[in-house]
This record gives C-alpha cells, sequence and structure tokens, in this order.
C-alpha cells in the first residue's frame, strides 16, 4: 500500500467563495441603505439687524443686489463689482455690519460663496438674515 503525500500548499478556494458571497451580499444591500438627513434648526426669535447694515440680497437666479442702508433702493451687481462697493464702504467705516438676505431657493454654496467673500474682503461683521416662526419641513 502506498503512502498518501502531505499536502504543503494552502487551498484558498473555499476563502473565495466566501469573498464572493460576502461581496454579493454587500452589493445587494448597499444602494437599501438610506443617506441621512439633516435638520436645520428653526429660530423663534431673531434680532433685528442694525439699521446702519448693508443688506446683501441673493436672488434664486444667483442675481446680487446692494442696498447701502435699510431705507435705500438695491441696485444690481456682479460679484467682483459688489465686493468692490462693499469694500469703499467697509474702508470709510472699519465697523460697518453686512447682513446676506437669501431667498431659501438659492443654492447653499451660493450663499457660502458670497459669505466668504465678504469676508476675505474685510468685512468682520457679517451675518445671515432668518424670518421669524418656525422652519417648514
Amino acid at each position: 500500500m502506498r503512502q498518501r503525500r502531505l499536502m504543503n500548499q494552502i487551498n484558498v478556494v473555499p476563502y473565495i467563495d466566501v469573498m464572493l458571497v460576502l461581496l454579493v451580499i454587500f452589493m445587494v444591500t448597499a444602494p437599501m441603505i438610506q443617506s441621512g438627513s439633516v435638520n436645520l434648526p428653526s429660530v423663534d426669535k431673531v434680532p433685528a439687524p442694525p439699521t446702519d447694515a448693508m443688506i446683501v440680497t441673493v436672488k434664486p437666479q444667483g442675481e446680487l443686489t446692494l442696498s447701502q442702508t435699510s431705507q435705500a433702493q438695491p441696485k444690481s451687481y456682479n460679484r467682483r463689482d459688489l465686493i468692490g462697493a462693499v469694500q469703499d464702504a467697509v474702508s470709510a467705516n472699519p465697523g460697518q455690519p453686512v447682513v446676506i438676505a437669501a431667498d431659501k431657493e438659492v443654492k447653499y454654496e451660493l450663499v457660502m460663496d458670497v459669505l466668504n467673500d465678504l469676508r476675505n474682503a474685510g468685512v468682520n461683521k457679517v451675518g445671515l438674515q432668518t424670518q421669524i416662526g418656525k422652519a417648514s419641513r
């Protein structure tokens, strides 16, 4: 009778089978995972912006307007000219506050770009205008 030789290699076929089954499970379950939602806080009472604040309005189409005071008529600007006008006002009055009033249909990215441009222009007091009341969901 002949003696069996010992096998000196690892059989990886079962490991590959297990990995393929796991891969199929992950591929099937990955589309079912729901992404998390962000619930933004609502505000009940908000202090009114200072009366001497400049108001930058961002409209849904991306149009930018600037009011030097709350009673002044807003003027339309492109982004570069808006920053220049704000820089002129801030150089004359370093404590000049600026309020950004953006329509809720405006992309968040556009509002953040305007906010970043204002901060880079040297405006230290920048705020966001909100509406008083509960936020709609």
